[in-house]
């Protein structure tokens, strides 16, 4: 596929995200990053639910459920916080700028396009690759039941 065909498809993938936002990057952001995207950048857009498991367990990272609302309502993640694609422009500051923001989906188109505007906006941010399915697939048995003791023993407060 040549460049311009490849830019002006990411363009149109992109476009119904920015078209509204009144915090729109600016095409020369988009083209930055797209003329510096390498093997490096490819890698480390991505995180799975293992290693995600482990970095919100250390507190250094913040899982975000970018389904819509209806999505929402059927199913969720306890730990996750719901912001929808389509308010994460309006809702910026719900996000903790000092952590590592993974974006979830049911699989993971929606989670990367989640993912680039918030790195576009300053965040460090991935996607998660097998998505909010494969998180849920890892955290069943006796998976779920030791998260959930982490978390348990997280949120307690800690003798001084």
């Amino acid at each position: 596929m040549t460049r311009p065909l490849l830019s002006a498809l990411l363009a149109l993938t992109l476009f119904p995200l920015f078209a509204c936002s009144e915090q729109l990057p600016d095409n020369n952001n988009l083209g930055k990053y797209l003329e510096t995207f390498d093997y490096h950048e490819r890698r480390a857009m991505k995180i799975d639910s293992f290693e995600s498991l482990l970095l919100l367990e250390e507190g250094r990272a913040q899982l975000l459920d970018i389904r819509f609302h209806e999505e929402h309502a059927m199913y969720s993640i306890s730990f996750a916080k719901h912001i929808p694609l389509n308010e994460l422009p309006q809702r910026l500051d719900e996000l903790d700028r000092d952590k590592l923001v993974i974006t979830m989906c049911p699989i993971y188109d929606r989670a990367a396009i989640a993912r680039l505007y918030l790195v576009l906006n300053g965040f460090e941010a991935r996607y998660l690759t097998d998505g909010m399915l494969g998180m849920m697939k890892t955290l069943r048995g006796d998976t779920a039941r030791e998260y959930y003791e982490v978390l348990r023993l997280n949120r307690e407060p800690q003798p001084e």
